[in-house]
């Protein structure tokens, strides 16, 4: 039986030296490494049929003396670790490759690449250190637990206010509009009070939101549906009502649920897609309803002198509440803008997010 030589495959990381010697049902099999020189010794099936192959190759540069060999039925694999991770330019340390090596181009990788994949590695590292530093929050699945159901009580109250409201549309008709507030009132309130807890939520950095904007809504919510809707019996009987509760829970029975799943770090992209653009002509609408209740409000403020206040002597004046809406009108105007732009760049980050998970 005459010894040959096999075909050997090649490939390198910046710390391995990867070598594939194509050779099948292999016995015997023999790898030393002394003097950065590899000695490779088997019996097996190779391009010359049942033989014994062997092959020497002296690396380039030094490596360690314990190659891993792991034998399969059609192949022999060899790794062998670099003393230091570096990028070699060729694999052997004569200049001239012998015929029998070929690149192995199923696991070939450029420098560039190969520095790449070195980086990402090394950052993962160091953002694995990062977080074994950082103490775990023992109380993070009873917090995540909290939101969840928060935002579940908010999503089902919201959607038994809209689900009602469309029913009663359908079958009512118009006639639905004006006892709005009679029907709808006491599960609003409930959501409207509940929805307080989001300011401390955003507060305390329970939930990762901004502040001011949270603020701006429940806080501008709750003077409509208490002060101008509870307070004034003759608004209550107005086709407004129908219109900012429609608005209002129109917006929440989308938003509540993608907080919940996000709670879980679940997602429905359909539900996302909805959150993120619901808004854009729900949000205007709820605020045009807002402002038309206000404006309605305004005469009957005037007339009945309800939260004026009377400045006694000397300066004896009243400053009438509708003057305060009337500043609020604007106030609201500005936030207004301020929602809509926070909205719009939560909109705007989460696409990136999305574009740069599908180009990795």
């Amino acid at each position: 039986m005459q010894t040959l030589t096999p075909q050997v495959y090649w490939a390198q990381r910046h710390e391995d030296i990867y070598l594939r010697v194509e050779l099948s049902d292999v016995k015997d099999t023999e790898v030393t490494l002394k003097e950065n020189i590899l000695h490779f010794r088997a019996q097996g099936h190779g391009a010359k049929g049942e033989n014994e192959y062997q092959f020497s190759l002296e690396f380039l540069d030094l490596v360690r003396d314990k190659p891993v060999c792991k034998t399969t039925e059609r192949q022999v694999n060899i790794t062998v670790k670099k003393v230091e991770p570096c990028w070699w330019e060729r694999l052997t340390k004569q200049e001239r490759k012998p015929l029998f090596l070929s690149p192995d181009f199923d696991r070939w990788q450029e420098e560039s690449d190969a520095e790449m994949e070195l980086r990402a590695e090394e950052e993962k590292i160091s953002k694995l250190r990062v977080e074994s530093r950082v103490p775990r929050d023992p109380l993070r699945t009873l917090k995540r637990g909290y939101i969840f159901m928060y935002n579940l009580v908010q999503f089902l109250g919201f959607s038994w206010i809209f689900v009602n409201m469309t029913v009663r549309l359908f079958i009512l008709g118009q006639d639905s509009f004006y006892d709005t507030f009679h029907t709808m009132a006491d599960m609003m309130y409930f959501c409207q009070i509940l929805a307080a807890a989001e300011i401390v939520h955003a507060s305390i950095g329970l939930v990762k939101t901004v502040l001011i904007p949270t603020v701006i809504q429940v806080l501008g919510r709750n003077v409509i549906l208490f002060v101008i809707f509870g307070s004034l019996v003759d608004m209550q009987n107005k086709a407004v009502v129908f219109f900012v509760f429609y608005f209002w829970s129109a917006i929440e029975i989308f938003r509540y649920p993608y907080y919940m799943l996000s709670c879980i770090d679940s997602e429905w992209k359909l539900l996302t897609w909805l959150r993120y653009t619901i808004w854009i002509p729900l949000y205007p609408l709820g605020v045009l309803a807002e402002a038309v209740a206000v404006i309605q409000s305004l005469r009957i403020f005037t007339e009945t002198g309800l939260y004026s206040i009377d400045i006694p002597w000397p300066l004896s004046f009243s400053i009438s509440f509708s003057y305060v809406l009337q500043i609020y009108l604007v106030l609201m105007l500005l936030g207004l803008f301020v929602n809509f732009r926070h909205l719009y760049k939560q909109r705007r980050r989460r696409g990136l997010r999305n574009k740069k998970k599908k180009m990795n």
